[in-house]
């Protein structure tokens, strides 16, 4: 016997419930853009993998679901999205007004160990503003970040948004004379993540004392940084954040002021992340564009709202809000389910959310299937149509819809009724 067949590695089967909690993401994060006054667009799954080696890194390159397609193109499914938006903006951002404010949410893929948190194929959250090179727009984007969180039922004792500033590193480098800032933002990256001697010869070999670096993580500062948290105090939202030098980013593309959000116990990586990237349009596309963005992942935020009472509570009470139908035909007479089936097809024609048992079944079992739907009303159909019976599931009432009244409609007003269904 063939065994079964599993999903590879990293990927993900996505069932109903799956799903649902999704599309409350989903949902959500297009609820924030909405307010911020934020336009979504889209880009290729597919992409050519020059478009991820020009600026990347050393890290990103390894991560490549990378092949050659039948032209014999050098291709890779997109393991980010921001370089695909510097590529689209490049050759569109004449047609728009600046600043562009726009948000993607889309798949990508990175060849990484799977782990808690993290798959080798996500959804992300792409949040972007084009063409404004103040500290405003990094303000505004930082803001936007932080409202995500609150949105998503996380409140300040459950996250903390670290800000920092690679420029601020620049100016230590050439204050310090070191040759190579790229070498030491590597290491100040992958400080939390390694052993501290280790850390210290690493520094050493670049001519820094630990001492030194920590000194600068601790009381550093930028005007970038300034001009930020006096926007975010104005907004009331600087108790969301923390001044911490020690974020950089892995990405080369990264130029300016930078976040990341974690959950203040730190059991999960990064909740989100971004910051500026001044030069990367200009990179892929030749035109000079400065921009800054940040991304959150669907795996990592899932994660943290099941571990968080009052997020996952939101949620359930959002997912409870959905259901496969909000009437359910009940055929307690089969000789009438041809008169069933026409009002089936008016109700939805009408626009009505409506399902029936696609065969005889007895009724218990037919008002079990109603509920298993989440239907708020049933309607039944017995042997004394055209006479009918509405049962509100919700608060297990019922009242008869008499053969002179217009079903359709009556059944509409009592979803739309304020003291109907959903409040009864």
């Amino acid at each position: 016997m063939a065994s079964a067949i599993q999903t590879l590695p990293g990927f993900r089967d996505f069932a109903p419930r799956d799903c649902a909690i999704r599309n409350y993401l989903f949902e959500t994060w297009r609820g924030v853009a909405q307010t911020y006054g934020f336009t979504e667009y889209e880009t290729p799954l597919v992409e050519d993998t020059e478009l991820y080696l020009r600026k990347s890194g050393d890290e990103l390159p390894t991560q490549l679901f990378r092949f050659e397609d039948q032209g014999k193109r050098d291709v890779t499914l997109r393991p980010e999205v921001t370089a695909s938006l510097a590529r689209l903006a490049a050759r569109v951002q004449r047609e728009n007004p600046k600043p562009m404010k726009w948000f993607e949410i889309g798949q990508c893929f990175r060849y990484e160990k799977p782990q808690k948190g993290r798959g080798r194929e996500f959804y992300q959250f792409n949040v972007d503003i084009l063409g404004e090179s103040s500290a405003a727009a990094d303000a505004e984007l930082i803001a936007f970040a932080i409202d995500t969180m609150k949105a998503l039922g996380f409140g300040p004792d459950d996250f903390r948004l670290r800000l920092s500033d690679r420029d601020a590193w620049m100016i230590f480098a050439e204050k310090h004379s070191i040759s190579d800032p790229s070498a030491l933002l590597n290491i100040i990256d992958k400080m939390e993540r390694m052993p501290d001697d280790k850390v210290s010869d690493l520094l050493s070999a670049i001519g820094l004392t630990r001492e030194t670096v920590d000194d600068f993580i601790k009381n550093g500062s930028s005007p970038a940084l300034d001009a930020v948290r006096a926007d975010l105090s104005a907004r009331d939202l600087l108790s969301y954040t923390e001044t911490d030098l020690s974020i950089v980013r892995g990405l080369a593309y990264y130029t300016g002021v930078v976040f990341e959000i974690f959950d203040v116990k730190k059991s999960l990586r990064a909740i989100a992340g971004g910051g500026r990237y001044d030069d990367l349009v200009k990179g892929i596309g030749n035109v000079d564009l400065p921009a800054t963005g940040f991304a959150m992942g669907d795996m990592v935020i899932r994660h943290l709202i099941e571990e968080n009472t009052l997020a996952l509570a939101q949620m359930e009470a959002w997912l409870d809000r959905q259901s496969a139908a909000d009437v359910y035909i009940v055929v307690a007479d089969e000789e009438k389910r041809s008169n069933a089936l026409r009002l089936l097809a008016d109700l939805r024609r009408a626009g009505v959310s409506t399902d029936i048992a696609l065969t005889a079944a007895k009724v218990a079992k037919q008002f079990k299937s109603a509920q298993n739907t989440g239907a708020r009303l049933a309607l039944v159909i017995g042997s004394e149509f055209p006479e009918m019976q509405l049962k509100n599931l919700v608060s297990r009432s019922e009242e008869t819809i008499h053969p002179n009244a217009d079903a359709i409609a009556h059944i509409q007003a009592k979803l739309d009724s304020p003291d109907g269904p959903l409040l009864a």
